[in-house]
């Protein structure tokens, strides 16, 4: 679109447009909010009330507010990039019905609502808050830019997964400390959807046999290759499940029952990453693919239950029938705690 074609835009489409660049519609991304809620309820259910109603209201808004604000400034800045891409080049800023400096007003006033709203709630969701934004800043900004650098792009993006758990946590209680397993299995679990997004659109990139193409509209690209990110979202599937393991020995051993769920849901969004034209690409569209979403929910459910449900008889099958304490190191305390008994002589 040229200059004067820009400037002639009717002002209803130019304001549809602005809305449009928000993606409200992605806003179903903070569902992943909720094991942070979740969670420190199950430790604790007397933290539920109505006023945590109010504040989990609060909070989502706040969050959407924060995200929408990143997903503004994404949309301008890569509005040169998404002109080279068969589907994004239709996107409101990339035909040119967005202005540049309104679009600039409109993530810094939606980034400071959304602040103001989490400063009222608490300290710790305000800096979650702050972190999420700053995060997508680092991940759109030159000359950073952590989106055109292989493996730092899927990690800074994933990094938010851990951070919407914090905001959930932190409008629940401030009072309880998450677990560290639990953030890295969720930043790592992040990553595997994160990486096989970007395999989905590199390989249908490719199949257009133009693979200057991919390279044009996403830099990183220029690095990956499908055999290298398959590589890497077994890491990331591999790291989320050492860690989601080490939480529910340490904390919730019920949530073992849930692991053939967990590997099914991995299983079937891995399947979808080859389909052309996958929903995978477009997360906020996964709630078409029937499979996928039934399985999701029978994972989120029984992960719930089981969450407020204690079966001892599942952690006495599972003590330890090991010494947690080397044999050499039992016997060196023994005979120090010996020698310590010993009186001597006057």
């Amino acid at each position: 679109m040229s200059q004067s074609e820009r400037t002639s835009v009717p002002v209803g489409e130019r304001l549809r447009a602005h809305l449009a660049i928000t993606r409200l519609d992605h806003s179903i991304k903070n569902l992943f909010v909720l094991p942070g809620v979740i969670v420190p309820l199950s430790v604790d259910p007397a933290l539920f009330n109505f006023g945590l109603i109010r504040k989990l209201v609060l909070a989502f808004v706040s969050i959407t507010l924060v995200a929408c604000s990143n997903y503004v400034i994404n949309e301008v800045l890569d509005a040169p990039f998404d002109r080279l891409h068969p589907i994004k080049k239709n996107r409101p800023a990339a035909r040119g019905l967005v202005s540049t400096p309104l679009a600039y007003v409109q993530w810094l006033v939606m980034m400071a609502g959304g602040m103001a709203i989490a400063v009222a709630l608490s300290r710790l969701f305000a800096l979650a808050a702050l972190m999420l934004w700053i995060m997508g800043c680092l991940y759109n900004f030159p000359p950073i830019r952590t989106k055109d650098l292989p493996y730092l792009d899927v990690l800074t993006e994933s990094i938010n997964n851990p951070l919407r758990m914090l905001l959930g946590w932190y409008a629940v209680t401030s009072a309880l400390i998450p677990p560290v397993s639990l953030l890295v299995a969720y930043w790592m679990i992040g990553c595997y959807f994160m990486a096989l997004k970007r395999f989905s659109e590199l390989r249908e990139l490719q199949q257009t046999g133009d693979h200057g193409v991919a390279g044009a509209y996403r830099a990183s690209f220029r690095r990956y290759t499908p055999e290298s990110l398959l590589v890497s979202v077994v890491f990331y599937a591999s790291t989320a499940m050492l860690f989601l393991g080490a939480f529910i020995i340490r904390y919730r051993i019920e949530l073992i029952l849930s692991f053939p769920l967990v590997a099914l849901t991995m299983a079937i969004y891995l399947r979808l990453a080859f389909q052309p034209e996958s929903a995978v690409q477009n997360p906020e569209k996964l709630y078409r693919e029937p499979l996928l979403m039934a399985s999701f929910s029978a994972t989120v459910l029984v992960m719930g239950i089981l969450l407020f449900l204690r079966i001892p008889r599942l952690e006495q099958f599972f003590l330890p029938t090991l010494p947690t304490t080397p044999a050499h190191m039992i016997s060196r305390g023994s005979a120090l705690t010996r020698g310590l008994g010993r009186t001597e002589p006057a």
